[in-house]
């Protein structure tokens, strides 16, 4: 805070990180690459038998809808943030607690899509029966993340119940709706291998992008224009960056 700025405006200024093209990107993009990545492994078996059998046959299709369903899981942060703050102007309590819960849950999801990299990675390394051997046996293994499971499926009916009593997804019927298919994001699958193919799955996501796909493009419309070199900045950082890892 600079000796001009008085608490209030302090706190102003910070509740717009990470600001609106940030949020309004990953909340269109988010639920989109959750959507594409279940479809990318639609038809096989959810479990994870099925799944590494499925890596095993095709891998680039696996890395693919797994990589694409991580990236979505990280986009979502952002936008549940903005969320949250809509909800937060009148229902605060719903939006702190709404967002801390879900936050909460896509770090387990990060997890477990760490896990699961590793499992496809001992196909590779051992051979497919020895991968699903050792996965079966080391499944049920304790990791402190088992204690945000029902922070995964809780999170989104906290957020969704604030939302409607905020109105913040809008008023009337259509409202309602988005509320309603916010809350359905509870209904995705959990834990490392899940192929998240079911029918329960897919409606689960096509509710999270009817609810926030929308306001990601309200968001985006709102927006001041982006400056031309932060632009050009960040298109060429993502490259840059992946480059960088990978190489490293």
């Amino acid at each position: 805070m600079t000796s001009t700025e008085t608490p209030q405006t302090a706190v102003d200024r910070r509740a717009t990180l990470p600001g609106p093209w940030v949020e309004g990107v990953s909340l269109i993009l988010g639920p989109l690459l959750l959507l594409a990545g279940v479809l990318a492994r639609s038809g096989e078996a959810d479990f994870f038998p099925g799944q590494l059998a499925a890596y095993a046959a095709e891998p680039g299709r696996m890395v693919l809808s797994y990589s694409l369903f991580a990236a979505g899981t990280v986009l979502l942060w952002p936008a549940v943030t903005s969320l949250a703050r809509g909800i937060g102007v009148t229902c605060p309590g719903w939006a702190r607690w709404g967002v801390t819960l879900v936050v909460l849950g896509l770090f387990g999801r990060v997890f477990h899509a760490g896990v699961s990299h590793l499992a496809f990675q001992l196909v590779d390394a051992l051979g497919l029966e020895a991968a699903q051997k050792a996965v079966a046996s080391t499944y049920g293994a304790f990791h402190l993340f088992k204690a945000v499971n029902v922070f995964i499926m809780g999170g989104w009916i906290v957020l969704a119940v604030g939302a409607f009593r905020a109105r913040a997804m809008g008023a009337g019927a259509v409202g309602v709706a988005r509320c309603v298919a916010l809350a359905l994001a509870a209904g995705l699958p959990l834990g490392v291998l899940k192929g998240s193919s079911d029918p329960i799955s897919v409606a689960a996501l096509l509710g999270l992008a009817f609810a926030l796909v929308p306001l990601g493009v309200a968001v985006l419309r709102q927006a001041p224009a982006p400056r031309w070199w932060a632009v050009a900045l960040t298109i060429a950082l993502v490259p840059a960056a992946f480059l960088l890892g990978v190489s490293g």
